[in-house]
């Protein structure tokens, strides 16, 4: 029996329970191991506290993210909030009011500069249902006396770099996410929302167009030849028909596809999300599919008998067939402006980055 995967925290959820906890400290006096926050389902979890220490007026309070099995790079970063009674001249520049607290991030935080996110341009990259989730667990202690509230992440700025933040727009440091308080294992939302935000971006920039890609190999070898703005570029992993519908309803006239052969090859087949666990490419299937478009004899019969993809590429590269390849970026194509609607056009990378054929 496979073994069940087990979920963990948003860093959202994490910042609104060390905001707690330092409220806790700052306002009651009293420090404990652990605290307790409402979630938005209206379910409560318990979060162990890392840090909590109070120096004159203000506390730093910390929580450890732990995020299950989902293989975030945030597991295991030190979530931080300092809180401190709120007083005009201790405002952030860019901060925001929510009830009876003032919202800002410090180190670790980004902030956001291009227009399309969820947070405005000049605020800290705290999402709308973090800082729901920091402004409940904050008012479980105190509703009335004004509070400032800093979220911040050890670490946060190095962590960023593996990220997609700074083509968002986010600099300096990570964002604090989470629509649920819950990080799923190999989370689908975490994959679908950086599609949206990044093609949100895009058309903030005024962009008509939008490239999707498979990876940064697929991402890197169409950039020379579209020459678009870093703007342009949504990176959509395995979501091809989620990113392929999410380009028309945000209005681009063109999407680009870039790929490597084997998800070009499931985007032949009509294979709506091409990760090997949802989107298993059949080699009897792409066997067929070279078949109809133009393989024969011998050189079907080494398709035939392929084990992956890529050998099939090169029996076809070794023959010559590259009338057949730019047939199985045309299919792909077809597919691609049958699901969204609109003008796609598909380039095949290979492991040099290069752009060895096109469908346009």
């Amino acid at each position: 029996m496979a073994k069940r995967l087990r979920s963990g925290y948003t860093t959202g959820a994490c910042a609104a329970a060390a905001a707690k906890a330092a409220a806790t400290l700052l306002l009651t006096g009293e420090q404990g191991t652990k605290v307790e926050i409402p979630f938005p389902d209206g379910k409560r979890h318990s979060f162990a506290i890392y840090q909590c220490r109070k120096q004159n007026d203000t506390v730093v309070a910390s929580i450890i993210k732990d995020a299950g099995d989902d293989p975030d790079v945030t597991n295991g970063a030190e979530i931080c909030a300092t809180v401190q009674l709120f007083t005009e001249k201790q405002a952030p520049a860019y901060h925001i009011s929510m009830g009876n607290i003032i919202l800002g991030g410090k180190n670790g935080v980004g902030n956001v500069t291009k227009p399309g996110l969820a947070a405005k341009v000049g605020e800290a990259a705290i999402n709308p249902v973090p800082r729901q989730m920091i402004l409940n667990a904050v008012q479980e202690v105190e509703k009335e006396q004004t509070l400032l509230v800093q979220i911040s992440v050890t670490n946060g700025e190095q962590l960023a770099e593996k990220t997609l933040n700074k083509r968002l727009g986010i600099v300096g440091g990570l964002s604090i996410l989470g629509t649920t308080g819950i990080v799923r294992p190999v989370s689908a939302d975490a994959w679908t929302a950086t599609i949206t935000a990044s093609m949100d971006v895009a058309r903030e920039a005024g962009l008509t167009e939008v490239v999707i890609s498979t990876g940064r190999t697929s991402e890197r070898g169409v950039q020379e030849q579209l020459q678009l703005p870093e703007e342009a570029y949504a990176m959509m992993g395995d979501y091809l028909e989620f990113s392929l519908k999410e380009g028309a309803s945000h209005g681009f006239t063109t999407i680009h596809l870039a790929g490597m052969w084997a998800k070009i090859t499931k985007a032949a087949l009509r294979i709506p999300q091409t990760h090997v666990r949802n989107g298993a490419l059949e080699m009897v299937d792409a066997a067929a599919l070279l078949k109809k478009l133009g393989a024969e004899g011998k050189l079907f019969t080494k398709i035939e008998q392929s084990n992956t993809a890529r050998e099939m590429y090169v029996h076809l590269l070794e023959a010559g067939k590259d009338d057949i390849i730019k047939k199985v970026c045309q299919k792909a194509k077809e597919y691609g402006e049958e699901v969204s609607g609109v003008k796609v056009c598909v380039y095949l990378i290979d492991s040099t980055n290069c752009v060895v054929a096109t469908a346009r």
